[in-house]
This record gives C-alpha cells, sequence and structure tokens, in this order.
C-alpha cells in the first residue's frame, strides 16, 4: 500500500475514535464517556493527592459525613482541567490536595444546619452546592513531597482571614496562594470570595446536582 495513503488512514482513524469512541472486539463501536459523566479523580490525573475531611471526623463537625472509602468524584470535564492545573505546578516543583469534590445532598444539609450562613455555606433548598454538581473542588497546595504549604487558614475556617484576597503578612503565604490561584485558573477554574480553597468550574451552571445516590463511576 502506498506510504502516504497508509499515514492517511491511520490518521483518519485516530480521529474517528477520538471523536466517537473505540470499537469493541466484536466490530461494534464503544463509546466513551460523556464530559458530564462522574469519575474519580484519580482515574484522569493520577499524581493528584486526596484527603476528602468529610469522609473522615477532621473537619469542624468532628465526625464523618462522606461514607467510608469514598473517591474524589467531580465531572469528567472538571477532572480533565483538574489535569491541567496539575501539570501547570509540577512543572514548578508543586502539586494539588483535593480536600473535597462531590458532595452528596445529605451532607450538604448537614453542613448547612451546623452553620447556616450564605457566605460559606450553600442552601440545599436554594440552587445547592456547587460541589452536589460535580463541578466544584476544595483544594490546597503541596510541594514535590506532597507536604501542605503554608496557606492563609486551615480548611473551614470561616474568617475574614479566609478570603480569597490575602491580606496578611507572610510573603510566602501571598506567594502559595497566588500559585495555586494561578495553577486553577490556567485549568478553568474561578474562586469563591469567602474561601481561598473552593474553586468551580466556569460552566458549573451546566451541570445539575445530583442527589443521594450510588453513583457508578468508571475510569475514562
Amino acid at each position: 500500500m502506498n506510504t502516504r495513503l497508509l499515514l492517511k488512514q491511520t490518521i483518519l482513524s485516530a480521529l474517528v475514535l477520538a471523536l466517537f469512541g473505540s470499537i469493541g472486539a466484536d466490530g461494534a463501536e464503544v463509546a466513551g464517556p460523556s464530559e458530564s459523566e462522574f469519575v474519580d479523580v484519580k482515574s484522569v490525573a493520577p499524581t493528584i493527592l486526596v484527603e476528602l475531611r468529610y469522609a473522615t471526623p477532621n473537619n469542624f463537625t468532628r465526625r464523618p459525613l462522606y461514607r467510608a472509602g469514598m473517591p474524589a468524584m467531580v465531572r469528567l470535564s472538571v477532572a480533565r482541567r483538574l489535569a491541567v492545573a496539575q501539570k501547570f505546578l509540577e512543572k514548578r516543583g508543586y502539586g494539588l490536595k483535593i480536600w473535597d469534590a462531590y458532595r452528596p445532598k445529605a451532607a450538604q444539609a448537614q453542613l448547612w444546619k451546623a452553620i447556616g450562613n450564605h457566605a460559606y455555606v450553600a442552601d440545599p433548598k436554594d440552587i445547592g452546592s456547587m460541589h452536589t454538581r460535580g463541578a466544584a473542588v476544595d483544594v490546597t497546595l503541596v510541594d514535590g513531597s506532597g507536604r501542605e504549604m503554608s496557606m492563609p487558614t486551615e480548611f473551614d475556617n470561616f474568617t475574614p482571614a479566609a478570603m480569597i484576597d490575602y491580606r496578611g503578612r507572610s510573603p510566602v503565604v501571598r506567594s502559595n496562594l497566588k500559585m495555586l490561584q494561578k495553577a486553577m485558573a490556567h485549568g478553568g477554574f474561578y474562586g469563591l470570595r469567602t474561601e481561598w480553597w473552593h474553586f468551580c468550574a466556569a460552566d458549573w451552571t451546566a451541570y445539575q446536582p445530583v442527589p443521594d445516590i450510588q453513583l457508578q463511576v468508571r475510569a475514562p
């Protein structure tokens, strides 16, 4: 076969697979996951660290709100954006650690009951949290060894010190926060005014809240 023709056919086949999925052993087309499907973040960006605080007592409620072993789940499009942010950081000797991702509606209701402040927790009876849509994450910055970097506050600090616009005196904290913000913006996220750790996908309104169901998560 002509080498140039073979090359064209190979390129065309690759484009078809990228657009429409792969082909199974029986010749049938195997569709890939949609951008809105839920996936485990680690299946898309395996080097991102995960420490879901609400799956442990290490949160302000002092008790687990998630089932044990729950993975960090987000929409596929969000996971891919996190992978972009992670690559940005890895080139500079840093990385991401996820403190929260998808949040079941029941857990959101418990947080609202505990805080009841729109500045920090979304009322599940209104539009709900971006977390319940699988379109937001709570993250922090780690170094190349996975150690958490100095940031403005600890997670879930409900004081003005947690504002996204850091007003403290530490140049190290300011630099770390700016690095995190640059990486997340590079991945297509924007921050929340009252929580330096909270970032949501720019198109979060495209996804509906998902209630308390057992999500069928698969690798992309």
